[in-house]
């Protein structure tokens, strides 16, 4: 049997279940006349003013107040949200089933780095399935911007460890960047590494 003694699975959110459009996201700041928007959106090391807001140490206004100013001219908070929600594609389906699957067998949590502007658009557009809602798939919902913390630093996956007293050595991570995964490594957890679009089921046992 895989997974031979996990109990617990802590789930990454972009990439892993919701898929995600980095082009778009881009295109969409591009027409409102943000400059050198590629580099500050680089996948995995969002820089500057973006890696703060999944961070939460600016609050969504202070960040949309940043990229008027970045642009020089008045944008009103709705087409900025537009634009920065455009990076949000949707969960297919399958993958909600597959949650709800997996909450029979393992204690499942979530570990994201993001932000206020797009937990909440996926609290609305991407969670809701059939009767249920955002929390009815996870043990508990660990947010980069909520705890100040953002992966791959260590802190967070040992907040995360004390926090719900989960053993390493009984715990998967599944997360679709690999210097995550090595983090949560050096602390003993295993992980699997899902390529874009992925269905990764076949990590798990049933």
């Amino acid at each position: 049997m895989k997974n031979k003694g996990i109990k617990n699975l802590i789930l990454d959110f972009g990439g892993v279940l919701i898929d995600l459009d980095r082009q778009r996201c881009v295109e969409h700041f591009k027409e409102l006349g943000l400059p050198d928007v590629e580099v500050a959106l680089d996948l995995y090391h969002q820089q500057d003013f973006f890696q703060k807001y999944e961070k939460g140490l600016i609050t969504s206004a202070d960040f949309r107040d940043i990229i008027r100013g970045k642009i020089g001219k008045p944008v009103t908070d709705a087409r900025i949200d537009e634009a920065w929600n455009s990076f949000l594609v949707g969960i297919p389906d399958y993958k909600l089933e597959l949650l709800l699957e997996l909450r029979k067998n393992y204690v499942v949590y979530l570990l994201s780095n993001t932000n206020e502007i797009h937990w909440q658009w996926s609290c609305r557009h991407a969670f809701p399935y059939k009767t249920f809602r955002v929390e009815d798939y996870f043990e508990h919902i660990y947010l980069s911007y909520e705890m100040n913390m953002a992966k791959p630093d260590a802190g967070i996956f040992q907040k995360v460890l004390d926090d719900t007293g989960i053993s390493p050595r009984e715990t998967l991570f599944i997360d679709d960047s690999e210097a995550n995964c090595r983090t949560a490594e050096m602390l003993g957890i295993s992980t699997y590494t899902p390529k874009a679009h992925e269905d990764w089921s076949h990590a798990v046992s049933f």
